[in-house]
Formats: C-alpha cells, sequence, structure tokens
C-alpha cells in the first residue's frame, strides 16, 4: 500500500513552503514515520550533490536532513539552474539534458516530463510511510496551469491533498488565501484543504476573527499559524529573486571568542550559485559575512569570497565593469586573503576556454592563480573528502570547467599562491576543523586578534535549527487534523468558490 502525502503549496514564491516542509518532516519523524520531501521541479542556483553523483536542490537535501533520510534526485527529478532571463539548463534525475529557453519549456517539455516526476513520487510513497511535497511559486499561475507539474497537476494527478501556505508578515494574506482558490477549477479546488498562516507576529487571538470569516467564506480551515522566528530559513532556492544590496548573513551565536570580529565580503556575481557556501562562516561567532558588489565595500574586509556562478565569463565581465576585479588584484598583490569558490575559482586564473557556457571561447582571467580552465560539455558531480591545512575535509563538486593547475601550492582539488586560495569544492567551510584552522589563517593575514571559537559545530546548529522547524509545527498547527489529511485525504464536499479558472 502506497504512503500518505501532502502537497505544500504557497500564495507566493517565498512564502514559506521550503521551511513548512522541513518541519512537517522533521515532526513526522520524531513521531516515528518514515518520511520523505519531493519537489518535483526546482528552479534554483543552490544545488547539492547526492551520494550516487545527482545533482538536486539543495531546498530538497536540507529537507532530506529534516527527514533523517539521505537525499536522493528521486527527491527532485527536475531541477532549473538559470543562466539567464529567460533560459535554464534542465537537470533531469541529477544529470544536465540541455539548455532550453522558459518558452520552450513551458510550451511542451514540461508535460513531457509529468510521467518522470509521477514515477519518481509513487516510487518514494511505496518506500515511505508519507511523502511531503513542496510546489513551487503558487498553484494559481493560471498562465502555466495547462503545463504544471509541480502544483496542481501533480495534486492532481497522485490525488495529494493540499495546503496552502501564506506569508502574513508581507500583508494581504486573506486576500491571497481567498484568490488562490478562487482562482482554481473545480477538481483542483476539491483538493484545496485549507490554509497555514507563517511568520504571524503578535496575539493570535486577534487574528482569529480572520480566520474565522476566511472558513466561512472558502469552507476550508486553517490548521495553524506560525509565529515569526528569526534564523529560520533553510537554504534558499533561488539566487536570481536575493536581494543582495548590503545583505549580511544572519546567525544566533554567541559574542566572539577573541578580541576582534573577522570582516568577510562576498562578491554578489551574476547568477551566483551555491552562496549557501558562506552560511558556515556566518554560525562563527564573531564573523561577519556581508554580500557587496562595490570595491570601496573591500576595503575593510578581512577576507575576500568569490563565490560559484553559474556564468564563470559573466561574472568576469561584471567584476571588471564595477571595478572589483582591479580591487581583487590589488588584495592579492598586497597578500591579502582571497578564496575562489567553483567559479569563482575559475576566474582567477590564468585564462578560460569557454565553448559550453558563454560560448566565447578564449577569454583572459584575473591571472591570480597559475590555472587555466576549459570547459567540458559534461558536468563533473562528484563528493570529494580529502585534507587542508592539516585537518579533513568534505565538499561537493558542480562544474563544467576542468582546471589545469600549473604551479602553486596544493590546495583542496586547486591551488594557492600566498593569500589566494581557489577550490571547486563547495560546503568544505562545513567542516569544522578546517573552517576554524583556515580562519586562524584569515586573521593572521588580516593582523585581527580573532580566535575562532573550539566547540562551534555546523552539523549541530542546522540540526538544532530543523528541531525549531519541527518545534514551530508540533507548537503551533493542528497536528492531528495534519496527519488525517496525509494519510486520508482533503475532505470530502469542500465547496466551489466562484469564478473559478478561466476557461
Amino acid at each position: 500500500m502506497s504512503g500518505g502525502g501532502l502537497l505544500v503549496a504557497g500564495t507566493t514564491s517565498d512564502a514559506g513552503k521550503s521551511v513548512v516542509t522541513a518541519g512537517i518532516c522533521r515532526w513526522l519523524v520524531r513521531r516515528g514515520v518514515k518520511v520523505a520531501p519531493f519537489k518535483a521541479q526546482n528552479m534554483s542556483l543552490n544545488s547539492f550533490v547526492t551520494r550516487e553523483g545527482a545533482e538536486i536542490g539543495r531546498a530538497q537535501a536540507m529537507q532530506a536532513q529534516a527527514a533523517r533520510v539521505e537525499p536522493s534526485a528521486l527527491m527532485n527529478p527536475v531541477l532549473l539552474k538559470p543562466g539567464g532571463e529567460r533560459s535554464s539548463q534542465v537537470v533531469l534525475m541529477g544529470r544536465p539534458v540541455g539548455e532550453m529557453s522558459a518558452r520552450g519549456y513551458h510550451g511542451g517539455r514540461q508535460q513531457q516530463l509529468l510521467g518522470t516526476v509521477l514515477d519518481c513520487l509513487s516510487e518514494l510513497r511505496d518506500t515511505y510511510d508519507a511523502v511531503i511535497c513542496e510546489g513551487a511559486g503558487s498553484p494559481a499561475e493560471i498562465n502555466l496551469r495547462r503545463t504544471d507539474i509541480v502544483n496542481m497537476g501533480i495534486a492532481r494527478n497522485a490525488g495529494l491533498p493540499v495546503l496552502v501556505v501564506g506569508d502574513i508578515d508581507r500583508g494581504g494574506v486573506f486576500a491571497s488565501f481567498f484568490g488562490t482558490v478562487a482562482l482554481l477549477g473545480p477538481e483542483d479546488q476539491a483538493l484545496v484543504a485549507g490554509f497555514l498562516v507563517n511568520k504571524f507576529r503578535g496575539d493570535v487571538s486577534l487574528l482569529e476573527p480572520g480566520l474565522d470569516m476566511l472558513h466561512g467564506l472558502t469552507g476550508r480551515r486553517t490548521y495553524g499559524v506560525l509565529p515569526f522566528r528569526h534564523g529560520l530559513g533553510i537554504d534558499e532556492e533561488d539566487g536570481l529573486r536575493v536581494s543582495l544590496r548590503g545583505t549580511v548573513r544572519e546567525s544566533a551565536v554567541a559574542p566572539p571568542a577573541g578580541e576582534d570580529v573577522l570582516r568577510v565580503a562576498v562578491c554578489a556575481v551574476p547568477l551566483m550559485s551555491n552562496f549557501t557556501d558562506v552560511d558556515a562562516l556566518a554560525a562563527e561567532p564573531g564573523v561577519v559575512v556581508r554580500f557587496v558588489d562595490r570595491p570601496e565595500e573591500l576595503a575593510d574586509a578581512d577576507l575576500v569570497i568569490v563565490p560559484g556562478t553559474r556564468g564563470t565569463v559573466r561574472a568576469l565581465e561584471w567584476l571588471r565593469e564595477r571595478g572589483l576585479a582591479e580591487a581583487i588584484a590589488r588584495r592579492a598583490a598586497e597578500d591579502r586573503p582571497v578564496l575562489g569558490i567553483c567559479g569563482g575559482f575559475q576566474l582567477l586564473g590564468e585564462h578560460i576556454e569557454d565553448d559550453v557556457e558563454s560560448r566565447r571561447g578564449h577569454v583572459d582571467g584575473l591571472g591570480l592563480l597559475p590555472v587555466r580552465v576549459r570547459f567540458a560539455r559534461e558536468k563533473t558531480l562528484t563528493r570529494p573528502v580529502g585534507e587542508a591545512l592539516g585537518e579533513p575535509v568534505e565538499g561537493y563538486e558542480i562544474h563544467h570547467g576542468v582546471a589545469e593547475i600549473l604551479g602553486g601550492e596544493a590546495f583542496l582539488d586547486g591551488c594557492r599562491v600566498g593569500r589566494t586560495w581557489g577550490t571547486h569544492w563547495h560546503g568544505s567551510l562545513e567542516s569544522d576543523g578546517f573552517r576554524r584552522a583556515f580562519l586562524r589563517e584569515v586573521a593572521a593575514a588580516a593582523g585581527r586578534r580573532f580566535v575562532p571559537a573550539p566547540d562551534t559545530s555546523f552539523a549541530a546548529l542546522r540540526e538544532e535549527q530543523l528541531d525549531r522547524l519541527g518545534d514551530l509545527i508540533e507548537q503551533h498547527a493542528d497536528t492531528d487534523a495534519l496527519w488525517r489529511l496525509i494519510e486520508s485525504g482533503a475532505p470530502q464536499g469542500l465547496p466551489f468558490i466562484p469564478p473559478g479558472a478561466p476557461a
């Protein structure tokens, strides 16, 4: 018998679908339910590599961690990695299958993938007691409903009850809830069981009359009101949508262990990918991580990071246009710390040969590392382990660029020259011993009296965060009613709310 299921949809992007899905997974696994996450189609520049070498969205990897299961390509069969405003790389079952325009994808290719998506969901439901599915954007995107495979399209085909999440902190949540249901056709509306309010501040009793009125208008109940909590977001999905102007990575941590703080500036390059690499730095007491896009913002930084990007050549041009390339080169000449990760590592090299990503052919890099990069059509997807700075390190690689190392000192799979480091390894800073050793070296180079805390465990902090998400569901949602939804499906006889979907 197949396991139960639920689709967590949202009134908008960023309504909290990923967080709620992770919280439900953690709540269920703590009560002994064997549970898995699922997202049919994800658009994200933040991805992860599973043990079998498949690329999936980082949000699904974190949801798998919440469920205490190993991430799998089954959990995110379709991943779209934007390469600009109108095209994306399509990753199917963890492997890239080509570039496609948005019009081409929604014009037919998406619907062709429905069978694969449903097969993956079916396999998970045969294996687990419950599968908690995450939707994308809003289920009421009426222009995309015909080819939808991630919201009501999959709910209809798999018979999943739907819980709609709304972010009340943004305002307009009642209109969003009502409008979401009222723009769906009768068959879709029959699966929308009710609502979940996210990020509420204040006295819930003041909200309850509105929830009662919403129930009267729609015939659908609210399954919980989750309070606003700082620092609970798991890995973001879409690097294109993040507003980085002055953004500081947020972490609730103890005071600095030493006398000084350490300032880290991350260049907010176009199509930035896996910027979650710096979360482990932000988790360190006394480390301030800031995303920047102007050269003057590098002046007081103790460490500059050039992160991964889905457009290495485009990012290189952007750095030059903004004057950041010159500022980074000046830092390297002064032996001040610079770290390049993945695409950031590639553009620190001597030159790039790219007939795959940008198709620009030969492009001169910044020349800060003795490295030449050639883009291969096949993507490298691995989970390497190694040692650096006398400490064990784990990471994961996602890149088309193949680096030829011509000198310098070995550093993970890349190299270092003085205090300029480059590597293809994402996630290396999550290795606690290596992170501390690296920060000690950065602090010494910067002349800062910064001392890494001896007991910061990034894995433990992540577990605490996921437990807090589980607590939110357990304490502020009607878990008995949620379980009935997951086990038995949407209630019968839910009323139709006009006008419904347009013809």
